[in-house]
């Protein structure tokens, strides 16, 4: 795990001097709203719906021990006492107070946390497998090199006004974890002749004009990455247009000047840039951050106490078939805790359930967090017969629902409950069709299957890479839901089919009902997933059944 160097330090509380002093402007009135706002914004700080909204960078998703233990302690002290895990593996606090947001930044970096950069027109925060080094299908870590890049990316000096904000994402295993293709820039490990490079994917990203990413390097060895990432961000920031922030973002000026003219304008900068850069540099940064991130040596473990309780306790045996994935050490398997318990809301975790995650990670899990872009929190490393006990700390604190990939497991942005920008509520239509999947206990027959919201059109909840996305509108001052189906997250990503008008808000839970109903009846077998139904019998037959009320009222 990284750990702040002593520039890392000088360089934060420089940053919030900085920014408290900006503060004390603000709340004197020697600075307007106006002249705050780009201020405000380099340091993670929104002006929300109802109140200010700070945004802290989690760095691909690590998070240690004591840091989990000063986010839940931030909560309690400055926020309302939970916290919200997003999808670019931040996490929100949504009602700090102006005045004291600089002393929750100062409490921040005592554990080596920040807010820079998780807003504004520049590179944010970089995301990454959230099994990354734990991962039995992994190639190679990928967070040394997110690493490097976060050092690389943040306050450099070319790219801190760019045409609109721009996302990288990286991942070591050839199962895409991190929407690699729905990114800005995303990175996908790959391996010939057995030496690991990176595949370079540009032009990704969702909103109202959602486009896959495109291969530009297919093989770029790993000393290049920073030249070569400049040489991308450099040529964006030169093409990028500035006259309308719809059309700002990579993905349009990679549409709009074709892939390989792009192509040929980045090899060149590249050539240029890479001339004068320091690859003994970067090799022997990336040799200290390896040493940093290597793989832990997990003591070899029996299973008898795990496959005791998996045979005698059915609540233990649906959880561990559900929520365990393979970890690369025999033994140990990574644990995803859900943050979706039926009817609560998606991604948030109170001070107490945080405290109870880090106490299981100190104990249970080599003083490791993760947080998913599924908005959940992952135990990287755990002791197959070290599960019953964790298992029954999480059900003390509402941890652990047995749903990770399943129908409740939603991704839901906080909608018109916290953004101004948003159209439509999310959080209502997530517990509610968590709250219906729960009743008609239909969760486990239903299999794999993902469920995406988002409140407005900037789609902060990946409405359009899910198994079925649902999108709210603002239709003459009505909330109305728009249907995708098809949709996928992984290294085959694809946007989904929009299905036909919307519903309203009252009708949108019983048509994901009907569309459920629709899959159980049509799937060949269990073993058939909904994405894997849709496939073979294409859209006719779901559209058919979300739209049937219709069709009978017009008979």
């Amino acid at each position: 795990m990284y750990r702040y160097s002593e520039f890392d330090h000088a360089f934060v509380a420089e940053r919030n001097r900085q920014f408290r002093a900006q503060v004390a402007r603000r709340i004197d009135g020697s600075l307007t709203e106006e002249e705050f706002r780009p201020l405000r914004l380099m340091n993670g700080l929104y002006l929300q719906l109802h109140a200010y909204m700070l945004r802290v960078a989690i760095p691909y998703g690590t998070l240690s021990v004591p840091q989990l233990r000063k986010l839940a302690e931030i909560s309690e002290r400055w926020d309302k006492g939970y916290g919200h895990f997003t999808t670019r593996q931040n996490i929100q606090f949504n009602w700090p107070k102006l005045p004291d947001v600089p002393d929750m930044l100062d409490a921040l970096a005592e554990v080596g946390l920040h807010a820079i950069q998780t807003s504004g027109n520049t590179i944010r925060n970089v995301t990454s497998d959230h099994f990354a080094g734990a991962a039995a299908d992994e190639i190679e870590d990928p967070r040394p090199y997110a690493e490097l890049i976060r050092q690389w990316s943040t306050d450099h000096p070319e790219f801190q006004f760019l045409p609109r904000k721009f996302k990288i994402a990286i991942t070591g295993s050839p199962n895409d974890r991190v929407v690699t293709r729905a990114h800005d820039i995303g990175l996908r490990m790959v391996t010939r002749d057995g030496v690991p490079r990176f595949e370079v994917i540009v032009g990704g990203g969702l909103g109202r004009t959602p486009m896959i990413g495109q291969v530009i390097r297919d093989f770029l060895p790993v000393a290049d990455l920073l030249p070569y990432l400049e040489a991308i961000v450099a040529t964006y920031n030169l093409l990028g247009r500035r006259d309308n922030k719809y059309k700002a973002r990579i993905k349009i000026t990679v549409h709009e000047t074709g892939i390989d003219t792009i192509r040929g304008m980045v090899e060149a900068r590249f050539a240029e840039i890479a001339r004068e850069f320091d690859r003994a540099a970067t090799e022997a940064a990336l040799a200290e951050l390896r040493a940093m991130f290597a793989a832990r040596d997990l003591p070899s473990r029996g299973r008898a106490l795990f496959e005791a309780a998996h045979g005698r306790d059915p609540i233990f045996r649906a959880w561990a078939d559900t929520n365990l994935t393979p970890h690369r050490a025999p033994g140990h398997a990574i644990v995803s805790i859900s943050l979706k318990a039926h009817g609560q809301t998606p991604g948030d975790a109170t001070a107490a359930q945080m405290r109870a995650v880090a106490y299981l990670a100190e104990r249970y899990s080599q003083g490791e967090i993760r947080v998913s872009h599924m908005q959940n929190l992952v135990l990287p490393h755990v002791a197959l017969d070290d599960l019953p006990a964790l298992h029954a700390v999480l059900r003390e604190h509402g941890l652990a629902t047995a749903n990770i990939g399943l129908a409740s497991d939603i991704i839901a942005c906080p909608g018109m409950d916290y953004c101004a920008l948003a159209t439509a509520r999310s959080i209502p239509v997530a517990q509610q069709i968590a709250g219906l999947v729960g009743a008609l206990d239909i969760e486990q027959e239903l299999g794999p299957v993902q469920i995406k919201i988002s409140g407005c059109i900037n789609a902060c909840g990946h409405h359009h890479v899910g198994d079925i996305g649902i999108l709210g509108l603002d239709r003459a001052g009505v909330e109305n839901y728009q249907i995708t189906l098809g949709g996928s997250a992984s290294e085959n990503a694809r946007i989904g089919a929009r299905m036909g008008p919307g519903f309203a808000y009252d009708q949108i839970v019983p048509a994901i009902e009907r569309l459920l109903s629709a899959y159980l009846d049509l799937r060949l077998e269990p073993a058939e997933t909904f994405a894997l139904a849709v496939q073979r019998l294409g859209l006719a037959p779901f559209k058919t059944a979300l739209y049937e009320t219709e069709a009978q009222d017009a008979a």
